[in-house]
């Protein structure tokens, strides 16, 4: 007896082609703004994520558009947690325990310590602790990428939305404006090439703005700063994943649902599985390389699509007070790592 195999083909050949119409047309407009923005990047010196996020705003009308819309989600959801795993390719064990231990707990204790100013500056402010929060989260680890993640486990509304992109053009901007000031800072205080990594790469917000501040001195201080950088992001899977269960613990308190029902992202786990690996070794380097690049890429991706779905008014909307918040943070991190390198 003959079996026809014809209508077995067709079927996945057709949900294939309906996956392809449904989101092919909003991922090609964010990969296409992701490599604009990459272009500029490197011909103009411009940060990239800005970049990605400033000309997806340009594109919002696009987010009107029906043939859009489920790429954009896809980009800025999907495309977004599966960069953040891809970022355990980019740190091993032995990266972080070349700092030694002082350093290491030094690091650490700002990243919460700041996380922790950034939440009562923001209940004085007059804001909600989620926005404390994030704000503090992304200055305190590793600029856009630790807001994208952290906003990835926090209530999600309109308004999250709007402050998400708040704290990536921000932390991107305030970034920027330390990689050029930071190491005149350094150089006028008399650090030494170990107190100018450590400065460095435990102040400055996103990895790109730590590398070019870092290399811009000397050799020696962009390594230290690179690696104590890569500690900080490191912080962002327990930071994270505590968030997760906190939000968890209070929406289960107050009978509601959080919204969050996995209190352990699984693109948390993803990155902790990925950085184990990675210092084992058990991942070879033309995989690794490829696999750690395609994180900056796809994080890129989102941002765009981030923009495209937002509306430029709504960013500057939000008042003085959100500006003030993050400059805070911001001042907060560097007088307490500088307070550390004079006293210990």
């Amino acid at each position: 007896m003959a079996v026809d195999t014809t209508n077995q083909a067709v079927g996945p050949v057709r949900r294939l082609e309906e996956l392809r119409k449904r989101y092919f047309p909003g991922v090609c407009v964010s990969v296409t703004i992701g490599i604009a923005a990459s272009f500029l990047s490197q011909h103009y010196g411009a940060p990239a994520m800005l970049m990605a996020l400033l000309l997806g705003l340009a594109f919002n009308f696009l987010s009107q558009e029906p043939n859009c819309l489920p790429g954009l989600e896809l980009s800025a959801k999907t495309l977004l947690r599966l960069g953040v795993a891809l970022l355990g390719l980019r740190i091993t064990f032995g990266d972080v325990l070349t700092l030694g231990w002082a350093p290491m707990l030094m690091v650490c204790s700002a990243v919460v310590l700041t996380i922790g100013f950034g939440i009562l500056m923001a209940r004085m402010l007059g804001f909600s602790s989620s926005f404390g929060t994030l704000t503090g989260g992304s200055v305190a680890i590793c600029g856009a990428s630790a807001a994208m993640a952290i906003s990835s486990v926090l209530p999600n509304d309109e308004q999250a939305k709007r402050n998400t992109l708040f704290t990536v053009i921000s932390v991107t901007t305030l970034s920027t404006l330390a990689m050029i000031f930071y190491p005149m800072i350094s150089t006028a205080l008399g650090f030494t090439p170990q107190e100018s990594g450590l400065f460095i790469g435990a102040t400055i917000h996103d990895v790109a703005q730590v590398v070019g501040a870092g290399y811009s001195m000397s050799s020696e201080v962009g390594d230290l700063s690179t690696f104590v950088k890569l500690l900080r992001v490191a912080m962002l899977v327990p930071i994270v994943m505590t968030i997760g269960l906190v939000i968890r613990r209070a929406a289960r308190n107050s009978g509601e649902s959080s919204g969050k029902g996995v209190a352990i992202p699984g693109f948390l786990l993803g990155f902790v599985a990925l950085f184990t690996l990675n210092s084992l070794g058990w991942i070879p380097a033309q995989v690794r390389d490829p696999l750690a690049d395609s994180s900056s890429w796809l994080l890129l991706t989102a941002i765009a699509a981030l923009g495209v779905r937002t509306q430029l008014k709504d960013i500057l909307s939000v008042g003085w007070k959100p500006v003030l918040l993050v400059v805070l943070e911001t001042l907060f991190i560097a007088l307490l790592i500088l307070a550390y390198i004079k006293l210990f």
